[in-house]
This record gives C-alpha cells, structure tokens and sequence, in this order.
C-alpha cells in the first residue's frame, strides 16, 4: 500500500478499514492488565452494572481502532503522528461486535514555518457490525508533503 503525503489528500476523502472481531477473552485480558473495572472483568457484576453486560474499556477500543488505522487505506508517509486529539466512546464495544474505522479528511492545513509540512483533521469513526458509532476520535496529524 503506499504512503499518502500531505499535498495529495484531499478535503472530504474518506477512508474504510477492514474489520476486527472483539472476543470476550480479548475484552477481559486487555482490562484485567489496563483497566480491571467490573464492568470489563466479571461477567455477573457487568449485569448488575450500568451496562448490562460486559463492555470493553474505552482505551481497548481505541487500541483496536489505532491497529485498523494503521493497518488500513489511509497510510501517512511518516507513519501517524499524532498532535492531539478528541476522543469519545457514545455506546460500549461489546464481545461478538465487528468493529471498521470510517476516516474522513476534516482540515488540511499547510505549516507556515514548515513549507515541507502541514497538519491534517482527521474524523475517525469507529463503527460496529450494525452501523452504531462506539467510538468518535477527530485527531490532528503531522503529515509530510512529497518531496521536491
């Protein structure tokens, strides 16, 4: 797959990755070692919650979400550097969802100071198997131009 430069994105593209599987024995080890929340380890005390059910952690979302992006059509020259980013989760990653990143070019930037650079707005939306947004993360990219 080759590398995309700053100067041949194009406001509005839009990008769709393959999908992911999440199990429920992916769910319960991402949490037990990064986020050991009831809600993402037990089972019966993920019922009695405010969930329902179990749940994965936010942060296990955006872990899967990361690895399809990099792994996907929208392939930075320079790798994905991040600059800063706003991150929400409107409903939970569940075990058995099917999860696809939908990216589309917000802002393109050019660097005033840094004529071989600019800074991308991207909008990820991380969708599960019937559509639902589970996670929306807008991030800003440092992405090269082509060289001269």
């Amino acid at each position: 797959m080759r590398s995309l430069y700053f100067d041949e994105l194009r406001l509005g593209e839009r990008f769709t990755t393959d999908t992911y599987a999440v199990s429920e024995a992916q769910i319960t080890a991402f949490a037990a070692e990064f986020d050991p929340q009831p809600f993402h380890i037990d089972d019966a005390a993920a019922r009695a919650s405010a969930f329902g059910g179990l749940i994965a952690s936010g942060w296990h979302t955006a872990a899967i979400s990361m690895r399809l992006i990099v792994d996907g059509p929208l392939q930075f020259a320079g790798g994905v550097v991040g600059l800063g980013a706003e991150v929400s989760w409107p409903i939970p990653t569940r075990p058995g969802d099917v999860l696809r990143v939908v990216s589309e070019i917000l802002e393109l930037r050019p660097s005033r100071s840094r004529p071989d650079r600019g800074v991308v707005t991207v909008r990820n939306e991380t969708l599960n198997q019937r559509g639902e947004v589970v996670q929306m993360l807008v991030a800003k990219l440092l992405v090269p131009n082509r060289p001269r």
